[in-house]
């Protein structure tokens, strides 16, 4: 739409509908509110991009405030100031004549402030039959009495998201010093795992975060670091509980073989048990199927299952196992095999595994038989699944993703 026009004695000066809008709704203050000047001043600062005004500009709106007489903006104090340019240049610390009239014409078309022209174009004040000021000429301030409460919520809002961008920030911070400790006394310790390949994946991993991150590519990054930290300290208790269990089974072994109540001298060489030989009643050492990971983990290392949840998404761990036996059917492997791996892994670790072999599954000639190797090596404590996890998050998190965007872009 065309903009209207007003004209002045220096020429035609645009008017839009959203000036006029503004003095519309500058016509229609209450004559009992208030708001301090400076106060609405500091919340404009915070909100400064949500309403579209620059720092100068917000430099030149400061001068004009400097010119209103009383600290609280009110219909009995008047609305209008009416410096001279050359007065406003001395307050803006010798800003131009031109980029003094820009931004003047930025905030009359931001709402904030209205042109009250006289009929020569001057900016004056007339007194009145008592001696005080009568009718004013020049810019008046009234908008923001109007939008106080407009510009003070867009305020809080600007504050509440650079507090929660701090907040992820501090949250980043510490999830990274957590996973890189965690990895250094893995490596100090010596203790069996892919700590080096894991290090790896944490570093490309921090490599994706911008140098400027939004608050959502934070949100994302966290989300992504706090379940590689959980697969960690997973890895790191599976560990140490085996080393316990197999303390245990020895402590366990001497015990059996020493628990005879008559010594050792005493025994007759014919009572003696043979060398190799191993005892009938010895205890089997039972193992508790092994606790699941992140769920969250699982679905962005396993991307595929989540079209087979139920209404083709998957919320929650029995969304997970229900997709999981759709896909057992589909692979082809057989029932007694899947009940199998739930009973040794777990039902959710069984599912976890389904989701590994769908994805994996250009690579899998026989997806029965590798479910049944897997609970076997499960069953004799030779198989974790962390590392397989992490394989597939390297292959489809953050950072294989952006290279594959990047790869189909450059095409």
């Amino acid at each position: 739409m065309e903009p209207q026009y007003v004209s002045t004695p220096f020429g035609r000066r645009s008017m839009t509908l959203g000036m006029l809008a503004s003095q519309e709704s500058a016509s229609k203050v209450d004559p009992d509110a208030s708001v301090d000047k400076w106060k609405i001043f500091r919340a404009l600062c915070e909100a400064k991009d949500m309403v579209g005004v620059s720092d100068r500009a917000l430099a030149v709106l400061n001068a004009l405030l400097t010119f209103y007489p009383k600290n609280e903006i009110a219909e009995a104090n008047g609305f209008v100031v009416f410096p001279s340019n050359e007065q406003l240049s001395l307050r803006t610390h010798g800003m131009a004549g031109t980029t003094l009239r820009r931004n003047l014409a930025i905030l009359v078309e931001a709402g904030l402030i209205i042109r009250r022209d006289s009929p020569n174009g001057k900016r004056f004040a007339r007194r009145n039959g008592e001696g005080g000021l009568g009718e004013a000429f020049g810019f008046s301030l009234a908008p923001l009495l109007v939008r106080a409460r407009e510009i003070e919520a867009q305020a809080a809002q600007v504050m509440a998201a650079k507090l929660e961008w701090k907040r992820l920030r501090e949250r980043l911070t510490l999830c990274r010093r957590d996973i890189t400790k965690l990895i250094e006394i893995a490596l100090e310790e010596e203790i069996a795992g892919e700590w080096i390949e894991m290090q790896k994946h944490f570093n490309l991993l921090s490599a994706s975060l911008p140098r400027r991150p939004s608050a959502a590519e934070m949100e994302s990054l966290l989300a992504d670091l706090e379940a590689f930290r959980e697969l960690i300290v997973k890895t790191l208790e599976s560990k140490s509980k085996t080393e316990k269990t197999d303390a245990n089974d020895n402590q366990n072994g001497r015990h059996i073989h020493n628990s005879n109540p008559h010594a050792i001298s005493e025994l007759e060489p014919s009572f003696e048990p043979k060398q190799g030989a191993k005892s009938e009643e010895e205890p089997q050492a039972w193992r508790e199927p092994p606790k699941s990971f992140p769920l969250a983990m699982v679905l962005q290392a396993c991307p595929e299952i989540i079209a087979y949840g139920p209404g083709g998404g998957i919320g929650s761990w029995r969304d997970l196992m229900a997709a999981a036996v759709i896909v057992r059917s589909t692979l082809g492997v057989s029932p007694s095999a899947y009940q199998l791996a739930c009973d040794v892994m777990g039902p959710e670790n069984a599912a976890t595994v389904i989701a590994c072999i769908l994805e994996r599954g250009g690579h899998i000639n026989s997806a029965g038989g590798y479910l049944r190797d897997l609970t076997r090596r499960a069953e004799r404590g030779e198989f974790s699944l962390g590392p397989m996890l992490m394989a597939l998050m390297r292959a489809n998190g953050p950072t294989a993703r952006k290279t594959e965007l990047r790869a189909s872009c450059d095409g």
